[in-house]
């Protein structure tokens, strides 16, 4: 495991922004409300894991002319500002684009902590150090393999689909994290469909964090002080001590 991927001794609290020119800020703001980790999204142009509403911000990130390029340099500025880590979450056509060691390279020196890269296979690409994900469908063999390369974390994806906002917490999250804690000892932390304190809570109960993406970008469409409102209700909803 990553030194610098780790955050402390609680559960961990992981918020997702698109990379937008006014992101460092919304970063900024969620860091100092409770967020040990943000996620930093390289905008692409078919996102096959994103919801609508991520989407949706990854196609203003492009209409405002958010190519690689500026997106490293907003991860600058976001690291300026904040101590924890910074994890960019992008596409293989990005890395294809653009050079996959030339990109990695630049993501850490513009103060990347580690990388996401959803739709790149565990088995590809191995000397690119990088947090994995694993699904409920995923093969107990393929859980081993992940938890075997990741860096820092598994990321445990609590559906089978895209991201966004429910209305209740997937009940394959139990299941697939039990079977992960019977395979590893590497943090687990869960994603895609969390987005309220309660939804935090209850995953919290069975994983060592929490990945909060939509309802991120949602509130972070009204400004800091709303996005902090909302990191503020994940962080309590994750401390709050089990009944």
């Amino acid at each position: 495991m990553s030194d610098t991927l780790k955050v402390s001794d609680t559960k961990a609290l992981v918020v997702y922004l698109m990379a937008m020119p006014d992101t460092p800020e919304l970063a900024q703001a969620a860091v100092e409300a409770g967020a040990d980790v943000i996620e930093i999204g390289f905008p692409f142009s078919d996102p096959l894991a994103d919801g609508p509403l991520i989407r949706r911000a990854g196609e203003r990130a492009l209409a405002a002319g958010m190519r690689t390029v500026r997106c490293l340099e907003v991860l600058a500025e976001i690291r300026a500002r904040v101590d924890v880590p910074l994890v960019p979450m992008t596409y293989a056509s990005i890395f294809d684009a653009y050079g996959w060691s030339e990109l990695e390279r630049d993501a850490r020196a513009a103060g990347a902590t580690s990388l996401i890269v959803p739709d790149l296979p565990v088995d590809m690409r191995p000397e690119l150090r990088r947090v994995q994900l694993v699904a409920p469908t995923s093969t107990d063999e393929r859980l081993r393999l992940a938890a075997e390369a990741t860096d820092g974390w598994l990321y445990l994806v609590t559906v089978t689909g895209t991201t966004g906002a429910r209305a209740d917490l997937a009940p394959t999250l139990a299941p697939l994290a039990e079977r992960a804690r019977a395979l590893t000892d590497v943090p687990l932390y869960a994603g895609f469909g969390i987005s309220t304190g309660a939804h935090a809570r209850a995953a919290a109960t069975h994983t060592d964090g929490v990945v909060v993406g939509s309802a991120a970008v949602a509130a972070a469409e009204d400004g800091p002080a709303a996005l902090a409102t909302l990191v503020r209700d994940l962080r309590a909803g994750i401390d709050a001590p089990v009944m």
